[in-house]
């Protein structure tokens, strides 16, 4: 799965990598202090006691690019995503950091929005997949799903196993950083872990 963690710019002919599969050389956990280890050239989030949202994010920031990765998350009832163009504030969420602005959701719920896009810590949902309900059925629970985000100009755009599920024009925030959310959990969702 390190192979298929790619980021690309529009100046660029071919992928490469963001992760090696090997290390966290380039990424800094931000925000909440949930655990991140590295299995099998996969990066593992768990789900700790007490800690806000917590992201592992690039150092680098980016902002034209098209990002592709595999993601699984267990059971249901947590939540995840995948940041990008974010910003960060240390002051934020208390003194204990906010990582801010697009995010990719990852919800494994009945509601089935994986793939839509939040407006974390800012102006929460911007394109929830109420609004295309055929999108709603691209998530395989308890799987590895595949996706694709293109961030170009003032676009996002989504696909979800090849499903398009999200397109969105904003013209606030060009240029960020890529994270992996662990979200907060309530006690008995201690433990749990997306994959990505």
């Amino acid at each position: 799965l390190a192979s298929s963690t790619y980021g690309q710019t529009k100046r660029q002919s071919s992928f490469i990598p963001i992760f090696d599969g090997k290390t966290f050389n380039g990424w800094k956990i931000l925000g909440g202090k949930a655990k991140y280890t590295i299995e099998d050239g996969v990066i593992v989030g768990e789900m700790v006691k007490g800690v806000p949202n917590s992201f592992l994010s690039t150092e680098k920031e980016y902002e034209d690019f098209i990002l592709e990765l595999e993601f699984k998350i267990e059971g249901t009832e947590t939540n995840s995503g995948i940041q990008i163009r974010s910003n960060y504030d240390p002051q934020g969420n208390n003194g204990q950091g906010l990582v801010f602005v697009f995010q990719m959701d990852i919800d494994p719920s009945e509601r089935a929005w994986t793939g839509g896009v939040y407006d974390e810590g800012r102006r929460n949902w911007l394109y929830p997949l109420d609004l295309q309900e055929s999108a709603q059925k691209a998530f395989k629970v308890n799987q590895f799903n595949k996706v694709r985000i293109e961030a170009i100009g003032d676009e996002v755009r989504i696909w979800l196993n090849d499903i398009p599920t999200a397109a969105v024009i904003d013209t606030l925030d060009r240029k960020g950083i890529i994270g992996l959310q662990v979200h907060s959990v309530p006690d008995r969702l201690v433990g749990q872990k997306v994959y990505f």
